[in-house]
């Protein structure tokens, strides 16, 4: 009985953001002392459909930028991990790769922002990509990493023995072994491009409005509603992969143990 009520507890502690904030997207107005919006309307819900609405815009943008991070930083982070692992100072290389984190995404942003600068890209979308994926490209040598195992490197070697180039190899062994692996590194690098601020907000320099700096922009302008609004779909894909990535690091975690 304890269980149940402990587990109902946490539910509605995890739930109830999210569904305060659907209610609140259908907001009009609000005074205190009610709980709940005084007035009622789906405007804001039917202007998501009106491509000249900003946050459309801003929501096209988010996925845009987050998925061009997510499928660069994959692919780029894929080639050079294996190269990582099997070489003599691998130890060296994967320690490397934690260093971007050893910093707030705000100063990094300020390190970097001199060059951004002096090149021309401050306050463009591909300045923006380039900067998150000095983010999320270490990220994924990471998650990478873990997939050179001698098992893969003899599979690898096998099909080189029987014939097959590194093109076939790649093709028929390599990638659908590594499926898991790359699907789950890019759901996690999708992931901290579409909720990064920070680093967004001050290489973008305001220009680049991504759904998380709407959210703040909507805050800032008192406009709870579109705050609300905003927030539920910042929130609403991520929930989605972090699904399914719990399926895929299962998945990832038993093939690696089949393999061991």
């Amino acid at each position: 009985m304890r269980k149940h009520i402990g587990q109902s507890i946490v539910g509605f502690i995890i739930l109830f953001p999210i569904v305060f904030l659907l209610i609140l997207s259908f907001g009009k107005q609000w005074f205190y002392p009610h709980i709940l919006p005084n007035i009622w309307q789906t405007s804001q819900w039917e202007s998501l459909f009106s491509p000249s609405f900003q946050l459309t815009k801003s929501l096209g943008l988010s996925l845009l930028l987050s998925i061009s991070v997510g499928l660069v930083s994959t692919v780029t982070a894929f080639y050079f991990s294996k190269k990582i692992a099997y070489s003599y100072n691998k130890t060296t290389w994967l320690s490397l790769a934690y260093v971007p984190y050893l910093l707030s995404p705000i100063i990094f942003a300020v390190l970097i922002h001199f060059y951004f600068l002096k090149t021309g890209l401050s306050g463009s979308l591909l300045g923006v990509i380039i900067a998150q994926f000095l983010i999320c490209f270490p990220f994924g040598i990471i998650i990478c990493s873990t997939f050179w195992t001698s098992q893969i490197q003899s599979l690898e070697n096998l099909s080189f023995t029987l014939g097959g180039s590194t093109t076939q190899t790649l093709k028929r062994v390599l990638l659908p072994l590594a499926k898991s692996t790359l699907l789950l590194c890019f759901f996690q690098c999708f992931l901290i491009s579409w909720f990064e601020y920070g680093l967004t907000h001050f290489i973008g320099a305001g220009k680049v409005k991504t759904l998380t700096v709407s959210v703040f922009a909507y805050v800032n302008e008192a406009n709870p509603f579109l705050a609300a609004l905003a927030g539920f779909l910042l929130i609403l894909p991520s929930i989605l992969l972090l699904l399914v990535n719990k399926r895929l690091i299962f998945k990832t975690s038993k093939k690696l143990a089949d393999y061991e």
